[in-house]
Parts: C-alpha cells; sequence; structure tokens
C-alpha cells in the first residue's frame, strides 16, 4: 500500500474514467482546472488524485468539491506531453484505492487530503477462492463472446491470482455505466464487492448472448439478400454481355405484352393489377418469383379461337384405316362424328369415352383423331390421381403452387382448340385431397367447361372448343354423375385374323425398325407369327403380342451379327419354342374329355373376355354347400339358386341330400383371382346337374348368363368379349339367353362363320341342350347315380 502523503493533493476529476490500482490509463486533460491539477502534480512529487465527478455532461462546468465522489485513487503521473494552452496528454498508473477528505479549491486547483481505504478482513478463504474462480470463468466467456482481439485480456485474467486485482481488472474491462463501477469500487467488502460484481457480470453476459444472436439474425438476413442482389446484377449483366435479356421480364414489358396477348377484357384488368402490384413490391419481395410466374403463365396461355381446317371424311376415313385394322364398327362411328362437327362448323360439346381392354388401341384412336382433324394433339395420364387440385390447381397462397393438368396440357398444346386425351379414367381415386373426379364434371360439361375455373389462373378459362376424348379399361369405377358426360365407345378386342394382319402390317415393321433391323436381315414366317398368337398369347389386344415380336427381334440381332450366317435370317414356328420357350396356351385345351360335374363358362374382365373352368363334386357329409375359388356375393347366390332349381328339377336325384348325409363341393379355378359378377348361373346350374346326372358336359360348349328363382334365363352383358374369349379358346359352340341374340351383330363374321349359337329361355333348354336332358325322364332316375353308378341314361352328345 502506498504512503498517503501529508500535504494537500491535486485532484484531477474525470468524467468518463475510473482509474484502478495497479493499472495504467492514458487521461486527455483539456479543462483549466484538470490542467492546473496537473501542473500542480509535476511541479511537486508527480502524484496526483484521479476521481470521478458525478456530473457526467459532456459540456458540465469546472468540476467543484462538491461535484466529486469521495472514493478514488492515488496515481503516479508516469509520461506527460501537450502544453498549457492545448492540453496534457498524461500517462498515469494507480497506486492504491483512497477517500478524499476534505475537498477544497486552491486557487484554480482541486486539492485534498487522502487516507488509505482497507478492506473489511475476511475468514471464509474458501468463499474467496470460489468466488475468484467463478469471475474468471465468467470473464472468459464474456470475453470469448465479445468481438476483435481480445487475447492480451484473456492472458491477464489467467494471470491474475489475487481476488482483488482481478475485481479491478474485470470492472476496468466492463462496458457498465461508469456509476455502476464507481458503485463496486467504493464497497469496502472484498466479498460483497466480488458477489456483485458476479451479478454485473452475469447480466452483461445475457446481455451479449442476446446481441450475438441477434447479430446472427441479421447477419444471416443481411447476407442472403446482398447475395441474391449481387447475383441478380451478375445475372442480368451476363445477359446483357451475350443479348440475351429475355422479353417480358420488366413491368413495362409486361404490360405490353397484355394489351397484345388475346386475353378477354376482364381477364386483362386482373392482369394489368397483377403487373402494377408487381411494380410497386419491388424486385427483393419473396412474392415477386409468384407473380411473375402468374403473369407468364397469362401471357403464354391460347385465349383466342383458331379457326379449324376443314374436315376431310375421306382423309379421315384413310388415316383411321391406316392406323387400324379391324374395329370397324368404332371407325365408322368416329367418322359420324366427324360429320357432324362438319355441318357444324365446330366439335363443341364433343365427349367421348372409349371403354375396353389393354392394347386394343384407345389411345392411338385419340391420336387418329386429332390427325383427321389437323389438330394438336394432347394427353394427361389421371392413373392413379387422388387430388382434386390435380385437375382444378393450387391457389396461388400455397408455395409450389401450379395450375392443373387440364391448363398445363393447353398451355403446351399453344392452342386453345387440341384434341385432348383424359387417360385411364376408370384408375382415379379420392383422397385427403379432396375427390378429382368431381373436378372433371365441370371440364367434361359442355354446359359448363367454357368458363372453366382453375385454382391457380382465378380467371374463366373457355374449354369448349377442346375435343375431349378419355379412355378406360372398365366403367363400374366411373362415378356415374361423370359417366352420363360423355358417350361411351366399346372397344372389345381382336380376333385372331385381325392380330395376324396387325401383327404382320404394323407390328413387326415396327420392331424390326425398333432393334435397327431391315427385312433384308430378318424375315419372320406369317405362320410363326399366327403360332405366336394362338399358342404364346391369349388376349383381347395386342400388347403381348407386341413383346414377343420383340423378343424374336432381340433374339434374332446375334444371328444376323454372326459373319458366318447367310441373311436374311429366316425364323419359322420351329424357332419358337428355342426363342420363346414353350406354348402357354394349346388350342385345343378344351377337346379334352371332361368327366361329369366339368362345364366351361365365360366371363367378362377388365382386360377382355376369359374362359372359366367351374367343377363339382359331391362326398358324404351333412348337407352342406361348399363353395371355393374366391367367388364374390353375386356368384355365391348363383350357386345357391342353381342347387335350388336343380333340387326343383331333378328331384329323384337329390333324397341323400335332403337327408343331409352329402355335401355338394362347387370349384372355380384360379383361387387366387377375385371372381364376381351375374353371368355364372346357367354354368353353376349344368355343372350340378351333370355331377347328378353322370353325364359329361361337350368341352366345346361354353355357356353364359343369369337365372332366375322360377327358372328364367336372363341376358347379360360383354357378349362381344366373351365370344372373342371362346374363339380364341377353340370352342365351337355358346349358350347365351335368347335376348342376347342381338348382341351377336357386333361379333364379325369370320367369327361367326367358326361357331354355332344356342339360345334359351328357362333352365329346361339349359339341361336339354347340355346333358340331352328333358323333364320326362328325371322321375325315371333313382339315386344309385348319386352313389357313383353308372347311369342309365344315354350319353349327352
Amino acid at each position: 500500500m502506498k504512503e498517503i502523503p501529508n500535504s494537500l493533493v491535486p485532484v484531477l476529476a474525470t468524467r468518463n474514467l475510473l482509474l484502478f490500482p495497479d493499472r495504467a490509463s492514458p487521461i486527455s486533460v483539456r479543462r483549466s482546472r484538470t490542467v492546473a491539477a496537473v501542473e500542480t502534480a509535476l511541479e511537486q512529487d508527480g502524484y496526483i488524485i484521479v476521481v470521478a465527478q458525478n456530473q457526467m455532461e459532456e459540456n458540465a462546468a469546472e468540476p467543484t468539491p462538491q461535484d466529486l465522489h469521495r472514493i478514488g485513487t492515488l496515481a503516479k503521473i508516469e509520461r506527460v506531453r501537450g502544453t498549457h494552452e492545448q492540453g496534457y496528454q498524461i500517462l498515469v498508473r494507480g497506486l492504491s484505492r483512497v477517500r478524499l477528505l476534505e475537498p477544497q479549491l486552491l486557487g484554480n486547483t482541486l486539492v485534498a487530503r487522502v487516507e488509505n481505504v482497507v478492506d473489511k478482513p475476511e475468514e471464509d478463504a474458501k468463499t474467496l477462492e470460489a468466488l475468484n474462480q467463478a469471475i474468471r470463468t465468467l470473464a472468459t466467456e464474456i470475453l470469448g463472446m465479445i468481438p476483435g482481439d481480445t487475447s492480451q485480456v484473456s492472458k491477464l485474467v489467467n494471470e491474475t491470482k489475487d481476488l482483488a486485482q482481478l475485481v479491478n481488472l474485470s470492472l476496468e474491462n466492463l462496458d457498465v455505466p461508469i456509476q455502476k463501477k464507481q458503485e463496486l469500487y467504493e464497497n469496502d467488502s472484498l466479498k460483497s464487492r466480488a458477489l456483485l460484481l458476479l451479478e454485473v457480470m452475469h447480466n452483461f453476459r445475457e446481455s451479449l448472448q442476446i446481441q450475438v444472436k441477434i447479430n446472427q439474425k441479421l447477419s444471416e438476413r443481411m447476407g442472403k439478400m446482398q447475395r441474391d442482389a449481387i447475383l441478380r446484377e451478375q445475372m442480368q449483366a451476363i445477359r446483357e454481355e451475350l443479348g440475351d435479356t429475355p422479353a417480358g421480364k420488366s413491368e413495362d414489358e409486361y404490360e405490353k405484352r397484355i394489351q397484345d396477348s388475346d386475353m378477354p377484357e376482364d381477364v386483362k384488368k386482373v392482369a394489368l393489377e397483377e403487373a402494377k402490384r408487381l411494380q410497386s413490391i419491388g424486385p427483393n419481395s419473396p412474392e415477386t418469383h409468384v407473380i411473375r410466374n402468374y403473369l407468364d403463365l397469362l401471357c403464354t396461355l391460347p385465349w383466342a379461337s383458331i379457326p379449324s381446317e376443314d374436315i376431310d371424311l375421306e382423309r379421315a376415313r384413310a388415316s383411321l384405316n391406316a392406323d387400324h385394322f379391324g374395329l370397324e364398327k368404332i371407325k365408322s362411328r368416329l367418322v359420324q362424328h366427324l360429320a357432324v362437327s362438319k355441318l357444324k362448323k365446330n366439335v363443341q360439346g364433343s365427349i367421348l369415352l372409349f371403354v375396353g381392354p389393354p392394347g386394343v388401341g384407345k389411345t392411338s384412336l385419340g391420336q387418329s383423331v386429332a390427325k383427321a382433324l389437323g389438330r394438336k394433339f394432347v394427353r394427361a395420364s389421371l392413373g392413379g390421381v387422388r387430388d382434386e387440385a390435380e385437375i382444378r390447381g393450387h391457389r396461388r397462397t400455397y408455395i409450389g403452387a401450379m395450375p392443373g393438368r387440364i391448363v398445363q396440357a393447353i398451355k403446351r398444346a399453344g392452342v386453345n382448340n387440341p384434341v385432348f386425351l383424359l387417360d385411364e379414367i376408370d384408375k382415379m381415386g379420392s383422397g385427403y385431397g379432396g375427390d378429382p373426379s368431381g373436378a372433371l364434371l365441370e371440364v367434361l360439361d359442355p354446359e359448363q367447361n367454357n368458363s372453366f375455373l382453375d385454382h391457380y389462373l382465378d380467371v374463366p378459362y373457355d374449354l369448349s372448343n377442346v375435343f375431349f376424348i378419355a379412355t378406360a379399361n372398365s366403367l363400374e369405377t366411373i362415378p356415374a354423375a361423370l359417366l352420363d358426360r360423355m358417350e361411351i365407345i366399346e372397344v372389345a378386342g381382336y380376333t385372331t385374323a385381325e392380330k395376324l394382319h396387325i401383327a404382320l402390317q404394323h407390328l413387326v415393321p415396327k420392331q424390326l425398325e425398333a432393334h435397327g433391323l431391315t427385312t433384308d436381315q430378318l424375315l419372320v414366317a406369317e405362320d410363326a407369327v399366327s403360332k405366336i398368337i394362338t399358342g404364346y398369347t391369349r388376349e383381347a389386344g395386342v400388347r403381348d403380342l407386341q413383346r414377343k415380336i420383340s423378343a424374336l427381334c432381340r433374339a434374332a440381332t446375334e444371328k444376323v451379327l454372326a459373319l458366318n450366317v447367310e441373311l436374311p435370317v429366316k425364323l419359322g414356328t420351329d424357332d419358337l419354342e428355342d426363342l420363346l420357350g414353350q406354348e402357354r396356351f394349346s388350342h385345343e385345351v378344351v377337346e379334352r374329355m371332361a368327366p361329369p360335374g366339368v362345364v366351361t363358362g365365360l366371363a367378362w374382365t377388365p382386360l377382355g373376355g376369359e374362359i372359366l373352368f367351374i367343377e363339382a363334386s359331391h362326398m358324404p357329409g351333412s348337407g352342406r354347400l361348399i363353395l371355393t375359388g374366391q367367388l364374390g356375393d353375386v356368384m355365391k347366390e348363383s350357386a345357391q339358386i342353381a342347387l335350388s332349381l336343380v333340387r326343383a328339377k331333378l328331384a329323384p336325384l337329390l333324397p341323400l341330400f335332403e337327408h343331409e348325409k352329402r355335401d355338394l363341393h362347387i370349384h372355380v379355378p384360379a383361387g387366387a383371382i377375385p371372381k364376381d359378377g351375374p353371368s355364372a348361373g346357367v354354368t353353376m346350374l349344368t355343372t350340378i346337374a351333370s355331377l347328378l346326372s353322370g353325364r359329361s358336359v361337350n368341352t366345346k360348349l361354353a355357356m353364359t348368363g343369369e337365372i332366375t328363382l322360377r327358372g328364367a334365363v336372363t341376358p347379360v352383358g360383354g357378349i362381344k368379349e366373351k365370344v372373342l374369349a371362346a374363339h380364341r379358346a377353340g370352342i365351337d359352340k355358346v349358350l347365351l339367353s335368347r335376348k342376347n341374340q342381338k348382341d351377336l351383330k357386333e361379333i364379325p363374321e369370320e367369327v361367326k362363320a367358326t361357331m354355332s349359337f344356342e339360345f334359351v329361355d328357362t333352365v329346361d333348354d339349359v339341361l336339354r341342350i347340355a346333358l340331352a336332358l328333358e323333364p320326362a325322364p328325371f322321375t325315371l332316375l333313382g339315386a344309385e347315380n348319386i352313389l357313383g353308378v353308372k347311369s342309365v341314361l344315354p350319353p349327352a352328345i
């Protein structure tokens, strides 16, 4: 502790500085009384008292004794520079903390006697050590958050072991008001002073943390904005250098594009308002990109009607015949539709629905219609669509909003009257995003689609000039309200002869070109193609046939490239097994003899017609009817009705069933595939009657139809598909309801020439034709037949 001078010591009053013992600090001296205090100290021994004054205003008057705090620091002037007129720059070093006694003004110099201020003795050394460590840790943390180089201060903090010196060092470097520093400096308890310092440091640290977070956020935001602005300027400069500045990107250019466009006046009004809003929000607004995209769409969409070319019916008919073989009724219907359009001068209200199995040419028919009309063709696949926004678009308030598929396709077409194909309309579903089929009601309604409202577009758009064509595999999943908007045209499938012609004229040349082959390199024999159709495919369309021909071409490329092979390479029927494997289907599948209880039925599926074998057997049991093969409720009901009718017609054969001693089991093979529909009644009836009578049914006879409990045979649908399936399987006789006789007009003549048809009204006719059973002999039959005894009746023809 420095020895206190007995004489009066000059006092240097500071406005924004608190000097601590053992610390050196530069001080700028300008006021007359402070200049006088420095000069007096220099004339004596260089000692001076540095004390903070109460008044801290920048333009405060000359300090008086009343303005001084009573606790200050005795210091030694180590260096001085300057003059009396200009003021002094001095370097002082603090020696000890002192109390001012009777400060007074001597002339123009503040002087005072002083005494040393000693801290109260502290007995709890562990507490002081803990405070020392806490202050050191907190000081290090604060220094780490302060920007700039703080390494020297950190070094001093770590090297200072004395708690009083550490407190003074921390107070000196804390950015807190000097009055708060003075309050701690006057405290004569080291422990209390250290605790108060910790509180101040905690508050300062929290303030620093908040400032750091704010600065980080501000820096990130400003950095991104500056980066975006710089990149935009660079991009603009690059475009100007390349002369590639896109038109319509400035607000003025947008207004010019809108005025020059063919938009209706109400749409122009909306577009101009958006262009003005774009100009007002500035380029850095996040809405700028959204508005630009919206205006680009409005300016790009075709609004004006384009006069259609005069429809040439002969050219249309030739185009359809060139692209499609067979399907005469469908092509005739399309030509009729185009003839009506020619007379009306437009095709407004034209909405067709092509229904049929895969691979029969529904999509290519739509392309042929576009070619015949001389219009653009666009396509939108609706398979798997479960969100209404896919049709109507998203509102622009959502991030990533975009128009629906209808408006997008019109934009791609570039005209407002394309032929628009809505593919797989039966594969749509509904989910949390709404029901897309409901949104299509407006699109496909000729009375409403002249003002279709897309959520993104948000202005009406005229779809009345669009020629809509939809495709589907099945009508069952299409809502009735949507189905009512369209005209249904069924595309059933192809006969074997039609498939052969399509393969030779279209598929083979197409696949040769796809595989880089020519007819000079590869020849596929006609009988080989015919065998592929009958032995390797059994479908309504020609898609699988095309895959098989593609497989032949791939396999033949290796032979074509061989050096020692004579060209062209010829592929015949003998090569098919090596290239495609064994035959999958036997044309004679129905020529084998079937035991009693096996009957061939016909069924309709979304993939076309199919033949269906129904089997029955009986065994000891309790009178149950067992049904297997994944049958739906309708087929189960048909089996129950068939059993009831057999019991009524063949009562003498059922005594053991009546006594609940035997079970009847009916099975439809391919049990992994669900089966249902109202067309298996006559087949179920014939199967049970065949089993109980012991008579076999001719395997080249197939049947379809539903039965009632009074024994009537009712008509069913899908006759064309079923008959074509029977023809593909080699069946030569089909049993139908008499009311289905009119449906044979749709069957190709070459198919009807190879098959015969039996028409029935009641189940009596079914039993007579299929089993040669008459109602009269029923009473002559005994129950022995059910036990496996050979029937007394002659075999069925």
